[in-house]
């Protein structure tokens, strides 16, 4: 489906309208690697980029005249700063080439979907860890259940936001797919779209409905507010639009899909899309006639889940749609772009939009074709629907802070007994075998080489750890009468 983007002037146009016309558009001892190691890797890799490959991966069929090239994708050679926080996993970054490539059948649907995302140009991305799935209702309630928060779209609207409007269209509701019963002209989305009062994240489809047994769902009717909120409160941030995109192809370049090149590979759906007739009929042929549960269709090459279809997802850049022609026209390498420092959109130049992305269980070859990577969607930023969610990011530097906080307490106790897992329970992908002694010696000799002083939590439960591998290797009474001989068990 062409995404729908809701925005505050029919909104306004709505509430001065009467109720009825009412409408609004996440190994043995010595194959062990020390959190040390990864920590000096990682200081060591800070600075390193990636070399621009010249391999020439994919093309387009050139049908405006214009020949459409990818280069391949050269990973980041920074290793993580530490285990992946529960729930996510990490991207290396590195080189690519973002924007859409031609649509498989060269149809005019897919053919629109990539017109605001050419021309394809070269972007290098930091390393960061990414949600495996979109955020999930019981996620999104825990946060709500410590903060008291309040989405936007169970807000009361306001006459200051909406001047001139009646008092009693000023109703909090969201906007909800509402399917006609027959099949509809594909020139006016209001026709399968409706704004209901006492929808939102709790009442996905109306205040009749409720997320009572769909928890593993993604939340839902969240405006951009909403999101930045929930990831402040989760020490994350939402993805950047190419942070995005170099995460979604798993390492892979110029291919129309997350998964490669077919929409079906082997007949298998990989993505909860829309079949049957649009908007009136949906038979389900992937299993699902609305949004799925998280992690239902295989992952991509990073392990994320949902990078296409089931819901779109917000991202922290404004569009423009002339955005990738400022890039290109600049030359050379993107180095972590951020967007455009404003949002314009021809079709409505009022309206203030987001970057969205990855398409929804409403997208078809019919009318979207946006479950095509390197494609792009745009939403008003008060605005949810019951199609758009969210993932965050963490970067590097909210890692090591999240490390070092109070909140982190528990994430630190999850990275050490990972190390100790590794030390109990050899790995054949360990990458180094190495010998780390954190000597007084061998911490200035670290810092000499431009490595600054490891915090206090970071050493002491690595001394620890190593001094209960020494313990447990030691031979004679000493490792008998040991109440460390296990390892890091006691810590």
């Amino acid at each position: 489906m062409r995404k729908m983007e809701p925005h505050r002037q029919q909104r306004s146009a709505a509430r001065r309208a009467g109720p009825s016309e009412r409408m609004r558009p996440w190994p043995a001892a010595r194959m062990a690697i020390p959190l040390v190691l990864i920590a000096m890797a990682t200081v060591i890799g800070w600075n390193l980029s990636a070399h621009k490959s010249t391999d020439r991966v994919g093309w387009s069929h050139a049908s405006s005249g214009q020949q459409i090239v990818f280069e391949r994708t050269v990973p980041n050679m920074a290793v993580a700063p530490g285990p992946a926080p529960p729930g996510m996993v990490w991207i290396p970054g590195g080189e690519f080439s973002m924007g859409a490539s031609d649509p498989p059948q060269m149809d005019h649907v897919g053919m629109q979907a990539a017109a605001d995302a050419r021309p394809v140009h070269r972007v290098y991305v930091d390393g960061f860890y990414m949600d495996k799935t979109v955020v999930t209702n019981q996620q999104f309630a825990k946060f709500v259940a410590s903060t008291g928060y309040v989405t936007i779209a169970e807000r009361t609207p306001s006459l200051a936001d909406f001047p001139g409007a009646p008092p009693e269209n000023l109703v909090a509701g969201s906007v909800v797919f509402s399917p006609p019963d027959h099949a509809v002209a594909l020139d006016n989305h209001f026709q399968w779209w409706r704004y209901i009062r006492g929808a939102d994240w709790r009442h996905p489809l109306g205040p009749d409905s409720s997320i009572q047994g769909i928890e593993k769902y993604p939340v839902v009717h969240v405006a951009y507010e909403d999101t930045t909120a929930y990831a402040r409160w989760a020490q994350k941030r939402l993805p950047t639009e190419a942070e995005w995109e170099f995460a979604a192809r798993g390492g892979l370049s110029g291919k129309p899909f997350v998964w490669g090149d077919l929409f079906r590979p082997g007949g298998k759906w990989m993505a909860n899309t829309y079949q049957g007739h649009f908007p009136d009929h949906n038979n389900g042929e992937d299993g699902y006639t609305g949004i799925a549960p998280v992690a239902q269709y295989p992952p991509n090459g990073y392990g994320l889940y949902d990078m296409a279809g089931n819901v779109w997802q917000w991202t922290s850049d404004w569009y423009r749609p002339d955005y990738y022609q400022q890039l290109a026209h600049a030359g050379g390498v993107a180095q972590n772009p951020r967007g455009p420092e404003s949002s314009f959109d021809p079709l409505e130049p009022n309206q203030h939009k987001k970057v969205h992305r990855g398409g929804s269980f409403l997208c078809t070859d019919q009318y979207c074709s946006r479950y095509m990577v390197g494609t792009r969607g745009k939403g008003e930023v008060t605005t949810g629907t019951n199609h758009v969610g969210f993932r965050c990011v963490m970067t590097r530097e909210q890692f090591l802070a999240a490390m070092g906080s109070a909140a982190g307490r528990g994430l630190r106790m999850n990275t050490l007994c990972k190390i100790n897992a590794a030390i109990k329970q050899p790995t054949p992908t360990a990458p180094v075998v190495v010998r780390v002694f954190l000597t007084g010696s061998y911490v200035k000799g670290l810092r000499g080489a431009g490595i600054p002083r490891l915090p206090g939590w970071l050493l002491q439960p690595i001394r620890r750890c190593l001094a209960d591998i020494s313990t447990a290797r030691s031979p004679g009474p000493t490792r008998r009468s040991s109440p460390r001989r296990t390892g890091v068990n006691s810590s």
